[in-house]
């Protein structure tokens, strides 16, 4: 296993052992795992993003800590919040991220997710010349969130 899996599993098991938070200090991960803080970082900002549900804050120092929340939501709240989150602008990257943390809180099932990751994805915006398929992308993803709500 990767050191940034060790890491972000460390840290999952550390916010499910502290009732949906985590408080750690950057330099003692880096010390445990035999890393650099930079390491740490890049695994905060690429798996903890608000993307994924989570709100990270830091203050940095001799005594500085990283804090990492789980954003607990309901399903409908969860949607608008993504919704509200897209922009006018949507790259696939973010999409996928997006779409992964809305399958991992039992929202959709497995179907659902492949379903709109291929209506948003760049095989199907082909048509459309590529400077514009971010902002369709949104568009229709932000489409198929509401329709997830919309009864």
């Amino acid at each position: 296993m990767a050191t940034s899996d060790l890491i972000a599993s460390f840290i999952l098991q550390a916010i499910e052992d502290s009732n949906g938070f985590a408080e750690l200090q950057r330099s003692a991960l880096a010390e445990m795992f035999s890393c650099v803080p930079s390491q740490i970082n890049y695994v905060i900002s690429t798996r903890f993003s608000p993307e994924r549900g989570y709100v990270v804050e830091s203050r940095r120092g001799g005594g500085g800590y990283i804090r990492i929340s789980r954003v607990r939501q309901s399903p409908r709240e969860l949607i608008m919040h993504t919704v509200n989150s897209v922009g006018g602008s949507l790259n696939f990257a973010t999409a996928s991220a997006f779409v992964s943390n809305i399958y991992e809180t039992g929202i959709i099932d497995k179907q659902t997710a492949r379903l709109i990751l291929a209506a948003v994805g760049d095989k199907a915006l082909r048509p459309i010349a590529p400077a514009g398929r971010d902002t369709v992308r949104a568009s229709i993803f932000k489409q198929l969130m509401i329709n997830l709500i919309s009864e």
